[in-house]
């Protein structure tokens, strides 16, 4: 299975609401990440997305979302996850991951 990105700019909350869902491994990663970083070129701004159907990421998958962070960092900005399913937590604390984004449990 692959991952769908949907996306949209609100305005009053000056961010990007990205919804996740499916998988993000080694097979779409590089596109994921071409996704993410094609909205911070659209508008720079902050990014949450919404993982609440994300079912599977990978080490390429967290790689992508590390790369566009990083991109975000250039202009202060700052990428927030939510509805992380309990395997997938479990990666982003087990990587030291959730220390550097912002997760909403």
């Amino acid at each position: 299975m692959d991952f769908k990105l949907t996306a949209d700019f609100n305005t009053a909350q000056n961010r990007w609401e990205a919804k996740l869902s499916g998988e993000v491994d080694i097979y779409g990663s590089a596109d994921f990440k071409t996704e993410l970083a094609a909205l911070t070129e659209k508008k720079e701004a902050n990014l949450y997305i919404d993982c609440s159907n994300l079912e599977f990421i990978d080490s390429t998958g967290l790689g992508s979302l590390v790369a566009v962070l990083k991109r975000v960092k250039q202009y202060s900005g700052s990428i927030s996850l939510a509805g992380l399913q309990p395997a997938v937590l479990k990666l982003f604390k087990i990587t030291n991951l959730d220390r550097v984004f912002e997760i909403a449990e």
